[in-house]
């Protein structure tokens, strides 16, 4: 059996090896209007506190202000695997009176990330190419009211082709579960009624094991997830719990019974964040590189078209000239190179040539960079006409 043992078995541990040495990237954005606890929900997904030195709008300020981007990176190790992990933030979205172009500062931001990566790919320095691309987008949805409203159909129109949407819905603690389910169903039902594509989670392999096939199951039935986010740590049943506090009772943040954050958390970390960063790279930014390519494409055919209209009915005729011109003169060079050689035959029978370099090689020298010079002079008369 050891004779008949190659090696390549290894391959998945060698990439393994590779990859925690190299360290994980992701990026995750939070798309929802001010007091739907997104800021609570990432600190919880994560277990930190990305944002205690935020200050609260108040109302004046609320009223004429505009989706902006906010970036916070940090660095998280579990187990010797090392995760990059940055949030973009949009406060103020939604909270102005005209929501009207509420996406557009997304929009644009996922724009910029994907043009950087185009950039950085098509440079010399590829080695080193920091991925900045949004992976993963988090849209909350308010627990009130009947599905999705207008500026929620307008705003995953506009990111459902550039992102992998995961919607949520936010603060589910306040609605029954009878509640909770009906709201899932007009969501999902307003999502397809409008066409609009979220992340679908991939098929699972013949031979993946039940139980993993079982949750995958469990994962893709809790869409929209309903989730409850808390940093309060609370004491029950005499063990240790994050939840929130009410007057009849507590609400346990990672209790299955109460919530989908455990399932979220799931999916968004254990077991669909590479897949999340494949959709990514297979689908969103492969169309946004091809729009580059095509863009390219085109401006070069425009710059052509115009090149042919202002050389006139000459244009192609030069360029045949050109070509006619540089095969005359590779025919020249041949010739001399012949007759050198022959130079050379004649001076040997004559013993005129002594070891070391020849004069063929002396004079084939010189005889080649005077011809590369004319050829170039030739074809600069040529360019210049």
């Amino acid at each position: 059996q050891d004779r008949d043992y190659i090696g390549f078995a290894t391959l998945p541990e060698q990439v393994h090896r590779k990859s925690v040495k190299r360290g994980f990237e992701f990026t995750l954005m939070v798309l929802g209007e001010s007091g739907l606890g997104k800021s609570t929900l990432i600190n919880s997904l994560f277990l930190g506190d990305l944002y205690k030195d935020r200050r609260i709008p108040d109302a004046a300020e609320r009223i004429e202000k505009t989706t902006t981007i906010e970036k916070k990176t940090m660095d998280i190790e579990e187990r010797g695997v090392r995760l990059r992990l940055t949030i973009v933030d949009t406060p103020g979205f939604g909270d102005a009176v005209n929501c009207e172009d509420t996406w557009k500062a997304c929009s644009a931001y996922i724009d910029e990330q994907f043009r950087q990566y185009f950039t950085d790919e098509s440079g010399l320095n590829r080695k080193n190419i920091q991925d900045n691309r949004v992976h993963c987008c988090l849209y909350f949805i308010p627990p009130y009211g009947h599905g999705l409203r207008q500026i929620d159909l307008e705003v995953l129109k506009r990111l459902h082709r550039k992102v992998n949407v995961v919607p949520v819905i936010a603060k589910a603690d306040t609605l029954t579960t009878c509640e909770v389910k009906k709201l899932k169903e007009r969501i999902l039902a307003d999502i397809e009624e409008h066409e609009i594509q979220i992340y679908q989670f991939p098929d699972c392999d013949s031979d993946e094991d039940e139980e993993f096939k079982q949750q995958d199951k469990e994962l893709k039935a809790c869409i929209p997830f309903a989730v409850v986010g808390s940093s309060t740590v609370l004491e029950v049943a005499g063990k240790k719990v994050r939840g929130r506090q009410y007057p009849w009772g507590v609400v346990e943040v990672e209790n299955p019974k109460h919530s989908d954050f455990v399932k979220l958390r799931t999916m968004l970390i254990s077991t669909h964040m590479q897949d999340l960063k494949d959709v990514t790279q297979d689908v969103h930014y492969e169309n946004f590189r091809a729009q580059c390519i095509s863009q390219i494409s085109q401006q070069a055919i425009r710059e052509r078209s115009k090149l042919k209209r202002d050389s006139g009915p000459h244009f192609e005729n030069s360029i045949s000239d050109t070509d006619r011109l540089l095969l005359q003169k590779d025919e020249e060079i041949r010739r001399m190179q012949d007759i050198l050689a022959q130079m050379q035959e004649k001076l040997k029978a004559t013993g005129q040539v002594g070891p070391g370099i020849g004069l063929r090689g002396r004079v084939g020298s010189l005889g080649n960079d005077l011809d590369a010079t004319d050829v170039e002079k030739k074809r600069n008369s040529i360019i210049d006409v």
